[in-house]
């Protein structure tokens, strides 16, 4: 411990890994985009779609159906109300055209929780690296 050269190498690499992940950007927010599903059953006030493999469509779950033709121009806004095996139905809460099955659903992905993103676990690992290192000294 009378070697203060482990503590400047510490600093040294803490710095690193911050300047590194500082110099990583985000995505801006024109770069995010939601995920498309097609309309497959229209309805006065509903209309259904195949949900696939997204078990993250649920009842309570807010989008909006575009027209894709006309560069995505806003058609209805919704609610999901039913989730049965794979196929999802929702209320129309708002519309500027009638929904029809040439549009589609863009529905945003819910982040996934803190535990379970990268950032956490590569922070984890690195202060679990650095106690190791600062209490071997």
């Amino acid at each position: 411990m009378n070697d203060p050269r482990w503590l400047v190498r510490a600093g040294c690499l803490f710095s690193f890994l911050v300047l590194g992940r500082a110099a990583v950007p985000a995505p801006a927010g024109a770069q995010v985009s939601g995920v498309r599903f097609e309309i497959t059953q229209v309805g006065d006030t509903t209309f259904g779609f195949p949900r696939g493999t997204a078990g993250w469509v649920k009842e309570g779950v807010t989008g909006i159906a575009v027209d894709p033709r006309r560069r995505d121009v806003l058609i209805a806004r919704f609610l999901v109300i039913r989730v049965d095996t794979g196929f999802a139905t929702a209320l129309i809460t708002g519309q500027t055209t009638r929904v029809a099955t040439e549009h589609v659903v863009v529905l945003n992905q819910p982040s996934p929780p803190w535990y379970r993103t990268a950032t956490f676990w590569g922070g984890t690992f690195v202060g679990v690296v650095l106690g190791l290192f600062a209490a071997s000294r």
